[in-house]
This record gives structure tokens, C-alpha cells and sequence, in this order.
């Protein structure tokens, strides 16, 4: 496994240019501030020593960071004074990972001030994360700037649905210049991570006037579920993992459960339905060692989605505030 991830990391160092069509470049900050790269990276260990779900968290900062306005961490900024931000759109429910973010860019500013982006430093987070929770290794280029605008309207138009059919997902990582494909890969990130009952509740209890449960999901999987997510919660929204068998490892067992109906999200589900991406899913499912160096491919196509360069934007000195 450790000569493959090294493959992968080989592979994707030389090809960074053919993926991004932005003017990104691997060692940005070779110059300018040579540890920011290691101090994201002693961040992220830090966090996963204390809790390994952190590296879910961090993959889905990245893309809720990436769909909203591009890779520019308008994610991160705090609500203002009559104006609320991403963050606080129940689109962003149960989004974590803010602290590292933080952590990092403070040890940073000491050494290099006014240098590394909060864009950037996500899209590191990100890639360490891969690392620690599935072995992946590759390279992610630098040079993001910081965007001044997060709007609470903003995720909806933007973030996929998870109750998206396969067309509706098809068409909104499209806008995102991702391909069917990229789709299907990236979905595999729910191998880990948690989701909230409320975002599947409807597919156990209240699917349709001919179903009370989704007939796509598999009926044992369904009343593990019921058990997880009773129907009368009191108005806590619990939440369960995305893989019951390898909730804390980013491999390709999320297709594997598609392939026996166990995907926990409808927009999950929906890929192993539809003939236009059963046969990637299967795929996938059959050959981790590819999916491994597509997924690290496509997060690093994801990373240069509508990014802000060169005097775009701003370097934010507090990642929580525009300058």
C-alpha cells in the first residue's frame, strides 16, 4: 500500500499542470513561507490524534468551500452585523473543522505574515486528510486568495441536494466544470464522515404516497437505521456514519454498499440506479487501487474551481474576518 500511495503521489505531482486550467502552482510557497505546508500538516495530525472524524470534516469544508463561490474560504467567515454567512445555512449543518483551520493560519501569521491564503490552507487541510484517513497521497498547488463576500443564500444554489436524482447531480457538478465521472469519484469521500437523520429520515418513514420506505434501501440496513433514527426524537437530530462497516477510512467500500443497496443518502443511492453511472460505481467498487489515484485526481480538479490569483481578493490575516 505504501508503494502505491507513493505512486499516486508521483502521478499526480507530474500531472497538476494538465488538471488545473488555473494558474496554481505545487510549492507556492516554497519562498515565501517554506513550512506552511508542514505546519497545515502537523495541524491536521494533531486533530486526528484527538479525534479521527476530523478528516471527514475537513474533505467536506473543502468541497462546501469549493461549490460556494469557488475555493476561496467564504466558508469560514463569520456572520457580520445584518448579514449572515455560509456557515449558518442549514446546507453547512454539522460542518466542523474550523478550530484546525484556525490553529494553523495563527502558527503561520507568527512566521510569515500577510503570506498564506485561508483558501489555501483548506485545500492542504483537505489533502492531509486524505492521507491520514485512506493512505492517498498527491500534491495540491498553492496560490488561492481569500474572497471578502459569504451570504447564507449562497449554499443552497450551489451544494448538492441529498435527495438530488442522478440528472440533478449530473447538472450541478457540471456548472462546477466536473465531470460525470469526477461525480461519482468524489462521491466515494462518503466512505467516511457522519450525516444527520433529517437527511435521510424521509427515505424510512415518509418516502412516498405508494412507499413508507424507500424500496431502494436494503430492508435490514433500513431497520439498523430505524434503531439509529427513531421517528419521535425529541428534537435532537442524531446523527450516523455514512459506512456502517469502515466508518473511519476513505476506501471503496461506499460503492460496495451501493452495489447491495445501503447507500445512506438518496443522492448516494441514486448512482447505482441509474444506468449512466452503474457501470462506474462497479468500477470502482472493483478496483480500489484506481479509484484511489481518480479520487486524489479529482480533489485536486476540485481545488482550482473559480479560485481568486494574483491580486484578486484578499490574504485574510484572521480567517474568521475579511482584512
Amino acid at each position: 500500500m505504501k508503494f502505491f500511495s507513493y505512486l499516486v503521489f508521483i502521478f499526480l505531482s507530474f500531472n497538476n499542470s494538465f488538471i488545473n486550467s488555473a494558474p496554481l502552482k505545487n510549492g507556492f510557497y516554497r519562498k515565501t513561507c517554506p513550512s506552511a505546508e508542514a505546519i497545515v500538516k502537523d495541524a491536521v495530525n494533531r486533530a486526528y490524534v484527538r479525534d479521527s472524524g476530523i478528516a471527514a470534516a475537513l474533505i467536506r469544508l473543502h468541497f462546501h468551500d469549493c461549490f460556494v463561490r469557488g475555493c476561496d474560504a467564504s466558508i469560514l467567515l463569520d456572520s457580520k452585523s445584518g448579514q449572515k454567512s455560509e456557515k449558518e445555512s442549514p446546507m453547512n449543518k454539522g460542518v466542523q473543522g474550523f478550530e484546525v483551520i484556525d490553529d494553523a493560519k495563527a502558527q503561520i501569521e507568527a512566521q510569515c505574515p500577510n503570506t498564506v491564503s485561508c483558501a489555501d490552507i483548506i485545500a492542504f487541510a483537505a489533502r492531509d486528510s486524505v492521507s491520514k484517513a485512506g493512505g492517498i497521497y498527491y500534491s495540491t498547488p498553492g496560490g488561492r486568495r481569500d474572497g471578502k463576500i459569504s451570504l447564507i443564500d449562497d449554499p443552497p444554489k450551489n451544494l448538492p441536494g441529498e435527495f438530488f436524482n442522478v440528472t440533478q447531480l449530473k447538472l450541478n457538478f457540471a456548472r462546477k466544470g466536473l465531470s460525470v465521472a469526477e461525480m461519482v469519484t468524489l462521491s466515494g469521500a462518503h466512505s467516511i464522515g457522519d450525516s444527520h437523520c433529517s437527511s435521510f429520515s424521509k427515505r424510512l418513514y415518509s418516502f412516498s404516497g405508494a412507499h413508507a420506505q424507500d424500496p431502494s434501501l436494503d430492508p435490514t440496513y433500513a431497520n439498523d437505521l430505524k434503531g439509529q433514527c427513531p421517528k419521535s426524537t425529541n428534537g435532537s437530530d442524531l446523527i450516523v456514519p455514512f459506512d456502517p462497516t469502515t466508518p473511519t477510512k476513505l476506501d471503496n467500500n461506499y460503492y460496495k454498499n451501493l452495489k447491495v443497496n445501503k447507500g445512506l443518502l438518496t443522492s448516494d443511492q441514486v448512482l447505482w440506479g441509474s444506468p449512466t453511472t452503474r457501470s462506474m460505481v462497479k468500477s470502482n467498487a472493483n478496483h480500489p487501487r484506481n479509484w484511489s489515484m481518480k479520487f486524489a485526481k479529482a480533489m485536486v480538479h476540485m481545488g482550482s474551481i473559480d479560485v481568486l490569483i494574483g491580486e484578486q481578493g484578499e490574504i485574510r490575516k484572521n480567517c474568521r474576518v475579511v482584512n
